[in-house]
């Protein structure tokens, strides 16, 4: 058995340089065959090119809305920081201007209290403030 397979692997040496050396011309077929499958693999890149050309276009819209999402993150921690000081500045002028009613009922009521002075005889006596 030994002798057949040496047998075996010098005809296949032999094909291999019969082919190699441009002898023998290859079938019809195989030129057909050959022509189909390059058409096939120009189809293949262009439709893998396509598909990169979506992947790349989806990628940057991806970027876009990351970017965009990242920026409104920004701005709105800046509105409610200056919503966020509004709204104290305006407690803050509240308080102050019911300090000044509470100021004025205050003094309306000295005023009050000041024109209106009693006797020790109980008689109520106007006092002018003039």
């Amino acid at each position: 058995m030994a002798g057949g397979t040496r047998h075996w692997g010098l005809g296949l040496a032999a094909v291999a340089l019969w082919l190699a050396s441009g002898c023998g011309a290859p079938p019809e077929e195989a030129e057909a065959r050959l022509a189909e499958l390059q058409a096939e693999e120009k189809r293949m890149d262009e439709a893998l090119d396509a598909v990169e050309t979506r992947l790349l276009g989806n990628q940057s819209t991806l970027h876009l809305w990351q970017e965009l999402g990242r920026r409104h993150q920004e701005v709105s921690a800046i509105q409610c920081r200056v919503a966020d000081e509004h709204l104290m500045g305006i407690a803050r002028h509240l308080e102050k201007q019911e300090e000044k009613a509470r100021q004025m009922n205050r003094r309306r009521r000295m005023a009050s209290v000041d024109s209106a002075m009693l006797t020790s005889s109980g008689h109520v006596e106007r006092v002018s403030n003039n």
